[in-house]
């Protein structure tokens, strides 16, 4: 058995060892159980080596003498002080490695000398040889040096007979690539591939950091940044909540004793919400995205030729980076193999590969379905109001899970919220499937946007318990729905639904008329529900809302230009002209967001409409 190959993934910030077993990859773990090695190496008070979480652990006492992200400097002619000793960096990626490869040897039972090693797949020569070297130096042959987003492809279906062209978005600790393959008969082809070298998860951290330093700032005059070891246990607080809002709406930034003023202990506290950090973020999100579309040009497809989205690295559980990629490639990405582990299960497929052996896929549980609660449409104002479905567990997610988000209410001192759950995958309510409702009453008297707490938590068994918690008094309540994974209606759910769309589509037509003031006003007559105007219970998502500034005036216009669109063929060419002249106003305002000057462009858009339906 000394012939194993087995598959490394080394990683910036975490590194792998996985390896076929029984025709399945497998990453194999720790004496601790965990399977996440960090790639940190670092010296103890007596000099001893450390690597993986003793070093991690100790990097924010004694940064000066811990070296993490050295995957950033592979194939620079640089060197890192450590000790008394200056390293290269393929040295101080040996020691990672040979702290994987004896995890392998425990694991398995005897000696392992062979291994496949994934690369960003925007290395240049001169990083791979790096990462040869330090294979070599580790004690290993290096037997293929694999691109990353090929492991990752690889490991959802090795046996994928049928061409597709899969979008690989792999955002790890320290590195960002985006690459586009073709997959066919096991072979996969890299077309184009963008990247960054010096964007990932660490840069997040740098944000959410630097905002929490800079509030504390404001509130004591002491900058956290200033010392090291501050610094250092600052950022590691700061990495752990934005691991907490990939999960949840709101988490705490929390250190004891991280400061002192005048003699007095300094502990910090602060509370922040997953749109806070998403707006953090939001620039090196863009960035992604751009060479996400500089791939697209490169590989000369459009985005409806992209038949599979893969999401690779940790930072990829954000939730809005998904979001933004479905909204952007028209598809939800993958991500039921862990996104920390599937590179490293690729590379282990590779390695059986090379050595002759048969590989099967993975075998996961996910969600079949997107679950959610009703909600109101963003958009819904004074011209009506829409009811439309919200997903807070998206189809595809691993199980267990738990989800949760942040809603608002909709009316001043609203005095209950109806929880009324659903799965399904249309954000028409009528193509999904109610799984349960419940109230939350007594709530304290705010004004609008009240912040309700909603969370689902899902078991491998279908258990759905779901809870929802007034964020401003603590005022919680739960249901427990025990067949939340049974499978929808098929054929008669399909065809009533299309009937019930065909009707809903004519009343819609007939709601946008010339003379009706009504847009998009929805019912729930068919299930018993009623909505007071002073009581609805109609939590409003918050990530989609937006300000709630300008909704009636971005309602009003669209409702104009859609009449002005039906209007202008009854118009003179010379009017014609102008009615396109002040649609164009009208649309350059909304997409500008500045509501004074939409309200005047739409008021002269008005005038015009108004003489048109009397000609």
């Amino acid at each position: 058995m000394s012939d194993v190959i087995i598959g490394i993934d080394l990683g910036t910030t975490n590194s792998e060892v996985a390896v076929v077993q029984n025709g399945i990859p497998v990453v194999l773990t720790g004496e601790d159980g965990d399977p996440i090695l960090p790639s940190v190496v670092g010296l103890s008070d007596q000099g001893k080596l450390l690597v993986g979480k003793p070093a991690r652990n100790q990097y924010p006492l004694f940064p000066e003498r811990t070296i993490k992200s050295i995957k950033r400097l592979m194939g620079k002619d640089e060197k890192i002080k450590l000790g008394d000793r200056e390293y290269r960096p393929p040295e101080i990626s040996a020691m990672i490695l040979k702290a994987l490869k004896e995890r392998a040897e425990k694991a398995l039972g005897h000696s392992v000398n062979k291994a496949v090693i994934t690369v960003p797949a925007y290395f240049n020569d001169t990083q791979r040889q790096a990462t040869i070297e330090a294979g070599s130096l580790a004690g290993l042959e290096v037997k293929r040096i694999l691109n990353e987003p090929t492991a990752a492809a690889l490991v959802y279906d090795p046996q994928q007979t049928a061409g597709l062209h899969v979008l690989v978005y792999d955002l790890g600790g320290g590195t960002f690539d985006v690459s586009i393959v073709h997959w066919e008969q096991g072979i996969v082809e890299v077309l184009a591939s963008h990247g960054d070298t010096q964007l990932g998860g660490d840069d997040f951290d740098e944000l959410l950091l630097n905002h929490v330093a800079g509030q504390f700032m404001t509130e004591h005059q002491i900058d956290l940044r200033t010392d090291r070891s501050t610094r250092a246990r600052l950022l590691r607080a700061c990495e752990n909540a934005k691991k907490q809002l990939s999960d949840f709406a709101f988490t705490k930034v929390e250190e004891e004793f991280i400061a002192e003023k005048d003699g007095v202990p300094l502990h910090l506290s602060m509370e922040v919400s997953r749109g806070d950090f998403e707006k953090l973020i939001q620039p090196l999100i863009d960035r992604t995205m751009d060479s996400v579309q500089k791939a697209l040009n490169d590989s000369k497809l459009s985005a409806s030729q992209i038949d599979r989205v893969v999401l690779v690295g940790g930072s990829t559980r954000t939730p809005v980076i998904g979001i933004i990629l479905e909204n952007l490639l028209g598809r939800p990405p993958r991500r039921d193999i862990n996104p920390d582990l599937c590179v490293a299960m690729g590379a282990a497929v590779q390695a059986a590969m090379i050595a002759g052996s048969t590989v099967g896929a993975v075998l996961v549980d996910i969600t079949p379905h997107s679950l959610g609660i009703k909600t109101l449409d963003p958009s819904s104002s004074m011209y009506g109001e829409r009811l439309i479905f919200t997903p807070i567990v998206r189809r595809g997610t691993p199980l267990p899970v738990s989800r949760s988000e942040v809603f608002r209410t909709v009316t001043d001192h609203q005095p209950r919220v109806e929880i009324d759950v659903y799965q399904g995958e249309s954000e028409n309510l009528r193509q999904n499937h109610r799984v349960g409702m419940f109230l939350i009453e007594g709530l304290g008297k705010f004004p609008a946007g009240n912040q309700i707490v909603v969370q689902l938590d899902l078991t491998l068994d279908g258990v759905l318990k779901v809870s929802a918690r007034e964020k401003a008094t603590g005022l919680s309540k739960q249901i427990v729905i025990d067949n939340a994974l049974e499978t929808m209606d098929s054929e008669e759910r399909a065809e009533s639904a299309n009937q019930l769309d065909e009707l809903w589509r004519d009343r819609f037509q007939d709601d946008l008329g010339e003379d009706s003031d009504e847009i998009g006003d929805e019912s729930d007559d068919d299930e018993g529900l009623e909505y007071e105007p002073n009581e609805a219970a109609r939590p409003m998502p918050m990530m989609d809302v937006g300000p709630r500034e300008g909704q009636r005036e971005a309602v009003q216009a669209r409702a104009l230009l859609e009449k002005a669109d039906r209007l202008r063929t009854k118009a003179t060419s010379e009017d014609q002209a102008e009615l396109d002249r002040l649609m164009q106003n009208v649309r350059v305002s909304m997409e500008d967001r500045n509501w004074p000057k939409l309200e005047q462009a739409s008021n002269a858009l008005a005038d015009v409409l108004f003489y048109l339906e009397d000609a």
